[in-house]
């Protein structure tokens, strides 16, 4: 509650998905931050709710109990346990018309490396990608696989919403790891250590 959040789209990406929904892509660390700019932007700019894939782990069923009082919709899945059905639920979400929320390196890492999930997401959806930034100079940081982040109070924190990627619905080998570098480097942009 006493965190500063300034929120920043030089691209107008925001605007591009005012009027449809969109997968919202942010590092597993950040995830703190990603809910407020769901909660305090997203959602009342474009009036969507969001759906967001959640680990099936023990780990993930404590973050589902959060999302829900954020007004996410959890979808357990990841890369490792239930991805294909997490998918396919995401897929009926979005044609709901609920945004879609995805971390690109989780749910076990390695920090900073996207997973096919994301790509995957975008193929089967057609929906594009908002790459959100998020920092905060005073922070804690966890002993985790993905040094989670959490501001601390009365921190300024700056929410930026990166340049919408669009990903084709087939692509070679080749193209998919380009678009994989792109999005880390449009991520690794906007997200300061």
């Amino acid at each position: 509650m006493t965190w500063r959040i300034h929120f920043s789209d030089p691209h107008g990406s925001m605007e591009a998905g005012r009027n449809a929904p969109f997968i919202i892509c942010v590092w597993h660390n950040r995830l703190a931050y990603a809910m407020y700019a769901y909660r305090d932007s997203i959602k009342p700019i474009s009036e969507r709710r969001l759906a967001a894939m959640v680990s099936a782990s023990k780990d993930g069923a404590f973050l589902v109990e959060i999302l829900r009082s954020f007004d996410i919709e959890p979808v357990r899945g990841s890369t490792s346990r239930r991805g294909r059905q997490a998918l396919l639920e995401l897929s009926r979400q979005m044609k709901a018309g609920l945004h879609l929320a995805i971390t690109p390196d989780g749910p076990r890492g390695p920090c900073y490396e996207i997973q096919d999930g994301i790509l995957s997401l975008a193929q089967v959806t057609g929906l594009p990608i908002i790459p959100l930034g998020c920092s905060a100079k005073r922070k804690l940081r966890f002993k985790s696989w993905d040094r989670f982040q959490v501001p601390l109070p009365f921190s300024r924190c700056d929410v930026i919403y990166g340049e919408l990627l669009r990903v084709p619905r087939k692509m070679a080998a080749e193209e998919r790891d380009e678009i994989r570098d792109e999005l880390k480097r449009r991520l690794e942009a906007i997200s300061p250590e």
